[in-house]
């Protein structure tokens, strides 16, 4: 819902400020029937995506379980369809539709910071960036809803001003302080920058070494502080210790692989960390009241339902 909000009414928005149509668009599905998102909220349609759409820009968005609906004969359409248009957009997980298609070979993109590794696997002939947006001729891809709402700033500066973009920007009392090449981070700080850059600093640390876990003691050696102190900060300021919060990032991490990616239970233990499958197991089931083999089942058995 995010993703499409960021696009659909940053363009409404601008049409309001600038008191005419600067913006027009259409929604299509590949079959013409309500989409709904992830949310459950059902989307309706103008019409089913055709070969005779035409138009300036084609966005496609898309979240989970995308691959469900990418049959050959939908890959076809979208290529086909994509030659009427004179920029093509990949939305979160919109890239990988387009990658799918061919669409982004031997070009730089991007996609949801959750999905970058498993992307670039899948992809190797695209040059992935882990920017929030990319520009690549006439291709663009975005990293989620924040910087989708960036990149429609971008396109309303681009095209009708700077003055209007800020305006567009306001009316959803939106900073919009991040530029396109920004490094989507695994954690959205946000305050705690302000509130206590020390802490701020460690967690980025920490995310830079998920696969291969550095100590405490190195990462308060790295900030000048004691490892006393990096507790004394981290429990005040998250009320866990830092290990805590670590050993979390990096189930976090597992959980999103496990529910996400079809990627081996093992490939996923060596991939955030753990010495084994088995402490890895016990570590998850520990966090979750369930095991990595359980979630990733249950899981298959909603999607399957729904």
């Amino acid at each position: 819902m995010m993703s499409l909000a960021s696009t659909l009414d940053t363009m409404r928005a601008a049409n309001r400020i600038a008191n005419k149509v600067l913006f027009h668009w259409k929604i299509v599905t590949l079959d013409g029937q309500p989409a709904d998102l992830t949310c459950g909220i059902p989307i309706t349609p103008i019409c089913t995506l055709n070969e005779s759409l035409v138009g300036d820009a084609l966005f496609v968005i898309a979240g989970f379980n995308h691959q469900k609906y990418l049959t050959k004969k939908n890959q076809l359409l979208i290529k086909q369809v994509s030659r009427n248009f004179k920029v093509i957009g990949g939305i979160e997980a919109g890239s990988w539709i387009l990658a799918r298609c061919g669409l982004l070979n031997q070009k730089a993109a991007t996609t949801h910071w959750e999905d970058q590794e498993e992307f670039g696997l899948q992809f190797p002939f695209v040059d992935l960036k882990p920017d929030r947006f990319v520009i690549d001729g006439k291709f663009f891809t975005t990293g989620g809803a924040s910087p989708t709402f960036d990149f429609m700033l971008y396109l309303i500066r681009t095209r009708y001003g700077y003055p209007l973009a800020l305006e567009v920007s306001s009316a959803f009392i939106y900073d919009g302080v991040h530029s396109a090449t920004d490094t989507q981070p695994l954690v959205s700080l946000g305050m705690l920058e302000n509130k206590e850059p020390r802490v701020a600093s460690a967690i980025n640390i920490m995310e830079q070494h998920i696969d291969e876990v550095i100590s405490i003691i190195k990462i308060a050696e790295e900030l000048n502080l004691s490892v006393r102190m990096l507790e004394y900060l981290f429990n005040q300021t998250l009320n866990l210790a830092p290990g805590a919060y670590y050993r979390r990032l990096r189930l976090q991490t597992a959980r999103r692989m496990v529910l996400d990616t079809r990627l081996k239970l093992q490939e996923i233990a060596i991939r955030t960390g753990f010495s084994s499958l088995s402490s890895f197991s016990r570590m998850f089931k520990q966090y979750y009241q369930q095991s990595p083999g359980q979630c990733r089942k249950l899981s298959t058995e909603t999607t399957m339902a729904n």
